[in-house]
C-alpha cells in the first residue's frame, strides 16, 4: 500500500484502493507449480479508459500481476507498466519468448488451458519458461498433484 501511494505521488496519479484481490493465494514459500495452480482473482470498479501502473513488492512468476492486468484490460482499463521492489523471477522480461509460446502450443495444444485455466498466450515469461521444461501434459498433471499435496502441507505447517 505504501509503495502504491508513493508511486502515485511521484507519477502524479492516484492510488486505486477499490480493486481488490478476492482471496489469499499463499504464494510465500510456494514453488513454481504451486504458483501456477493458485491464481488470484480480482474485483472492483475499473474506470473506462483509466491508465494503471501496477505496483507490487516482489514478483516471482508474474502470475498475480498478469491476472490483475487481465482484469483491468477486460474491464476497460489500460495498463501502462509495472513497478516492483524486486523481480525474483529468472526472466527479467514479462512477456514470454515467442519460441516458448510456439513450443508450448506444439507440445501441449490446449492442455495448458485445460489444466490451469490459462491460455498459453496469457502466460508470463517465467511461467512459460517453467512449463517448457515439461515434455508431456501427463508430467504437468503429475507435478500438479504433487504441488497440491505440498501446498496442503505448507499451509498446515503455518496453521492454515
Amino acid at each position: 500500500m505504501i509503495l502504491s501511494l508513493m508511486a502515485a505521488e511521484i507519477l502524479d496519479g492516484e492510488s486505486e484502493t477499490d480493486i481488490v484481490q478476492l482471496q489469499r493465494v499463499f504464494h510465500t514459500g510456494a514453488d513454481p507449480m504451486e504458483r501456477l495452480r493458485l491464481r488470484p482473482s480480482f474485483e472492483g470498479t475499473v474506470k473506462q479508459g483509466a491508465p494503471f501502473v501496477l505496483v507490487d513488492d516482489v514478483s516471482n512468476m508474474g502470475g498475480t500481476l498478469a491476472e490483475l492486468a487481465n482484469y483491468l484490460l477486460l474491464n476497460g482499463g489500460r495498463v501502462l507498466g509495472t513497478i516492483l521492489l524486486a523481480n525474483a523471477g529468472r526472466s527479467k522480461e514479462f512477456k514470454p519468448a515467442k519460441q516458448h509460446i510456439r513450443l508450448l502450443r506444439e507440445r501441449f495444444g490446449d492442455e495448458i488451458r485445460q489444466i490451469f485455466g490459462i491460455h498459453i498466450s496469457a502466460l508470463t515469461a517465467n511461467e512459460a519458461g517453467y512449463l517448457v521444461g515439461f515434455r508431456t501434459a501427463d508430467e504437468i498433471r503429475n507435478r500438479c498433484t504433487k504441488a497440491e499435496k505440498e501446498t496442503r502441507l505448507r499451509l498446515l505447517s503455518k496453521g492454515y
